[in-house]
């Protein structure tokens, strides 16, 4: 399916809106094609008749009150079109903004890792706003501009067909030069928005960053960025401006010489007594109305590029396929008890060097497994492998026997909660932040939640409790209570199956303790696995398992461990000696 039909496919829901707006735009353009044909016969037939015949008066006199009237209903036409024309470009553009957030939410993780926030906002914002206006005025323009063109053609040619053949000789090369400049035009668009989007970027991330700009005195780097960014966002729109000009130009000269051969070739009629003068004066008025249309159809390419850019922008993230999608029989995950194997399971970022290799594990249900190594060993890539945020290039994760692969994700990822070492708060109340983990869950859920998490007797502190809001990612909260605040949404999703990536890394040791007691209550007969680089956290799993580039490299209690001398019980001493 091409972009143009897949636009137009955005229409079918609102067909009934659409066919008020064509209608419209139908009746508008029959008055503007009637109103010259009116002017012919009330020179040529009722003017020279009216001094001799008072019934002519009376005629004269009624087709101007038609014509009032006719004009009267055109205007009301015009705000019907002006009016619900932008209410169904309006609701188009919700349409589209509806799929492509939808079709966001179903990327994988390694869109994101690639994708920067700005470049996608600009594709939910900028590119946007241009397609609802060709959503508006696409259909409408096309519409009143053909069949005004068509019909005051057709009536040129019984006006005079000498004079309509002569411009019809002048259409083929402004058609032509259109063309040309509408794809110039088009190329130069979508690099404009191109640079919107890396200038959006930039913002984005110039903003979140601000603090950090701050503490480092860099306000001038990231001026001179954002003026870099900027300045190529100029050079985009001065050549797309270039186009527009050549293109305004070049229409009006088009239109001026549409006049210029009538009235040479008119006159010439006339001068050799083969033309009427009022035909010359009727056929202008024609010209006029020929003309217009036409500078509407030209205005109207300008609004045709932007919004079909902004489309082919729509059309370039919508065609991105999910990495990581259902399978066609996929299966609802039920009744999980907790039993997870790693079965020879390899995994690389992109096509670069594996972070995972043929690595088997087994975590029996209801058991809380440590991983612990160096950074960049893979644990919290091992962890995110469970839930399917990405998939192993080789081997089988399976959960009670069941490979990941074959139950449904959103099945899988309900029965896993996570609490990540980089804890993401929205823009809203803690009472909201909380409920995140359970949508449909009770106010008195949601305060349950947070005293099991230790987090209760602050919030009651703020003025608002739990109606406090938490600022842009949770800045109006200290890391540990965002820390907190995270682990009291884990407490009310209550999953088989936990994720705890330094879930602790943020509080200070009193908090800690009382967490851990926490997180003990609460892992109780579910399978939970642990990341953490301070070692003393997790002396108490049920089994350590040590994880560097080379895979597993030893696995056992914390005793066993440290009896065989390895890797843990050097990374052990050395945490202590900290």
């Amino acid at each position: 399916m091409s972009k143009l039909q897949r636009f137009i496919a955005y229409y079918r829901p609102h067909k009934g809106l659409l066919i008020l707006d064509l209608s419209c735009a139908v009746f508008v353009s029959l008055i503007d094609i009637a109103y010259p044909m009116l002017t012919q016969y009330i020179l040529r037939t009722l003017l020279p008749q009216m001094a001799i015949d008072s019934a002519m008066v009376r005629t004269f006199v009624s087709l101007i009150v038609i014509a009032f009237g006719a004009y009267v209903v055109r205007a009301v036409l015009l705000y019907i079109i002006n009016y619900w024309g932008h209410v169904l470009g309006v609701r188009m553009e919700a349409d589209i903004r509806r799929d492509i957030f939808s079709h966001i939410q179903e990327l994988s993780f390694s869109f994101f890792d690639k994708v920067r926030t700005g470049k996608l906002m600009s594709r939910l914002t900028t590119d946007l706003f241009d397609i609802t206006e060709l959503a508006h005025h696409g259909p409408e323009d096309v519409l009143i501009s053909g069949t005004t063109v068509i019909g005051a053609f057709i009536v040129m040619m019984f006006v005079d067909w000498r004079l309509a053949l002569a411009l019809l000789c002048i259409v083929p090369v402004a058609i032509y030069y259109v063309i040309r400049l509408r794809i110039k035009m088009r190329d130069a668009s979508l690099k404009v928005k191109e640079r919107v989007a890396e200038i959006n970027a930039d913002i984005e991330s110039s903003i979140s960053g601000a603090r950090v700009a701050k503490a480092f005195t860099n306000e001038d780097h990231e001026r001179k960025k954002f003026e870099h960014g900027n300045a190529k966002f100029v050079h985009a729109k001065d050549g797309f401006y270039r186009y527009m000009a050549l293109f305004g130009s070049g229409m009006e000269f088009f239109v001026a010489m549409f006049n210029l051969v009538v009235l040479a070739l008119g006159g010439y009629l006339i001068y050799k007594s083969s033309l009427d003068p009022i035909l010359l004066v009727t056929f202008s008025l024609y010209i006029a109305a020929f003309i217009q249309p036409i500078k509407r159809l030209a205005a109207f390419a300008e609004v045709y590029i932007l919004g079909m850019a902004g489309f082919s922008r729509f059309c370039e993230i919508m065609d991105v396929e999910p990495e990581i999608k259902d399978r066609p029989n996929a299966v609802s995950l039920e009744n999980v008890r907790g039993d997870i194997c790693f079965d020879d399971v390899t995994f690389a970022y992109q096509s670069g060097k594996s972070v995972l290799s043929h690595v088997n594990l087994d975590i029996p249900a209801g058991r809380t497994l440590a991983l612990v190594g160096p950074s960049g060993g893979g644990k919290t890539t091992l962890c995110h492998l469970i839930p399917r945020f990405y998939e192993q290039r080789s081997g089988t994760i399976t959960i009670d026997g069941v490979d990941t692969r074959d139950v449904t994700l959103r099945s899988l990822r309900k029965n896993v909660g996570i609490v990540q070492q980089d804890v993401f708060l929205f823009a809203s109340t803690i009472m909201e932040n909380i409920r995140y983990g359970r949508i449909d869950a009770t106010d008195e859920e949601v305060v349950a939640a947070a005293k099991r998490a230790h987090i209760h007797e602050e919030i009651m502190q703020f003025s608002d409790g739990y109606d406090t809001q938490v600022g842009e990612r949770g800045i109006m909260l200290s890391g540990g209570q965002k820390q907190r605040v995270s682990i009291a949404r884990l407490f009310l999703k209550n999953p088989p199956v936990l994720i705890l990536d330094e879930a602790t890394s943020a509080l200070d040791t009193v908090t800690e303790h009382d967490i851990q007691q926490s997180f003990e209550e609460l892992s109780r007969g579910r399978t939970t696995l642990v990341i953490a680089h301070r070692l003393s956290t997790v002396k108490n799993a049920d089994e350590i398992v040590v994880l560097d580039e080379q895979g597993v490299r030893e696995r056992g209690t914390h005793e066993e461990l440290l009896q065989a001398n390895g890797l843990y019980a050097k990374l052990y001493h050395a945490s202590m000696i900290q």
